[in-house]
């Protein structure tokens, strides 16, 4: 018998009200029903002081980092703030390296005040791939959010339904074992692995 698949959602908004939040709740709710195990992950609930690499790790990091490297698929949320993910959210992921994240299940899902977000899932989505998650093609990103949802429950039934499937599918493929890499690509896996590692201590070392 298979294990239970864990999913977490990352909550990157520090607003009480936020839409993000809110989203976010459903997708989990949504996992559940299709047996997953889930927790959210809320940013406001954890002291992360700005992410300095010269610093001691504080327990609460080391805390968060454990509950995403225990899951088999983290769903990431974040509100759209000038075109790209909020600084609360992109905070927690300096934190981690590729320990938390290698070929992991990440799903995506922005909420913007207005109608674009297309480029706030453009960057989650590089970010994933920079330390080598594997990303759900499947996305979801709300427009007018404050027009889609309402006291925590969506008024727009084509969203929801796009959030329960992005829930749906990080069980789904909860324990997916990527190859990335076709054979016949022409890429030198020993090339892509040492420049990966070069760019990781470049990271490190900024």
């Amino acid at each position: 018998m298979s294990r239970t698949p864990v999913v977490v959602a990352l909550a990157g908004s520090m607003r009480d009200g936020s839409y993000t939040r809110a989203a976010l709740k459903h997708v989990l709710a949504a996992a559940e029903e299709h047996g997953a195990e889930t927790e959210l992950l809320d940013v406001r609930e954890y002291d992360l002081p700005v992410f300095d690499p010269d610093e001691d790790e504080p327990p609460e990091a080391t805390e968060l980092k454990r509950k995403i490297r225990a899951a088999d698929s983290v769903i990431w949320g974040s509100p759209v703030y000038h075109g790209s993910y909020s600084a609360a959210f992109r905070n927690v992921h300096d934190y981690c390296k590729f320990d938390e994240y290698e070929d992991t299940t990440v799903g995506l899902l922005t909420a913007a005040g207005g109608g674009s977000f297309a480029s706030t899932l453009d960057h989650m989505r590089v970010t994933a791939r920079g330390v080598h998650a594997w990303v759900l093609p499947h996305q979801v990103g709300i427009r007018n959010a404050r027009n889609k949802i309402e006291d925590g429950e969506f008024v727009d039934e084509d969203i929801e339904e796009r959030v329960r499937t992005l829930g749906q599918q990080a069980v789904e493929y909860a324990f997916i074992t990527p190859d990335v890499t076709a054979p016949d690509a022409g890429v030198d896996e020993g090339q892509t692995a040492e420049a990966d590692g070069q760019q990781a201590d470049a990271d490190a070392d900024d």
